[in-house]
């Protein structure tokens, strides 16, 4: 469901959001190679397990956020969320658009009955760290580990 908060608008991604997202998916990772299908944004919206989420301010989109539910077994029903991908426009960091779309995120995981939230950040993106844990995400707690498909045996 949209949700308005000051000049903002946080909604789920359309199909025609591509090219945007695509942008700042580029900026995030500094890959010329990405490529954000309008078909996969479909495909995604019709997943209940999963939103790809955008904050617009002007008309014009700021941020994005992938959002997964995962079932788990060990607290009864309770899902937990992964969030993914999450970007702000380098031009609009400060003005507290990040915080917004993670408060937003945090309060449907509440409302979805989610046990925690996690996420992951490159190394190399203290700045990015500092945010997430501004935003109550701690460093402490787990550690993560990641395989790329180019690693598969």
């Amino acid at each position: 469901m949209p949700t308005e908060l000051t000049s903002h608008l946080i909604r789920r991604a359309r199909p025609d959001d591509a090219r945007h997202i695509e942008a700042l998916y580029r900026e995030l990772i500094g890959d010329a190679e990405v490529r954000v299908l309008p078909a996969r944004i479909a495909q995604v919206a019709d997943d209940p397990s999963a939103a790809l989420l955008v904050l617009e301010s002007g008309g014009v989109l700021r941020a994005s956020a992938l959002v997964n539910l995962c079932a788990d077994v060990m607290f009864g029903s309770q899902p937990f969320a992964v969030v993914e991908n999450i970007v702000v426009d380098a031009t609009c960091r400060g003005q507290g658009w990040g915080t917004a779309l993670l408060r937003w995120i945090e309060e449907d995981c509440k409302d979805r009955g989610c046990s925690k939230i996690m996420l992951l950040s490159s190394v190399e993106r203290s700045e990015a760290h500092r945010f997430f844990m501004h935003c109550g995400f701690s460093d402490s707690k787990k550690k993560g580990f990641i395989k790329y498909r180019r690693d598969f045996r």
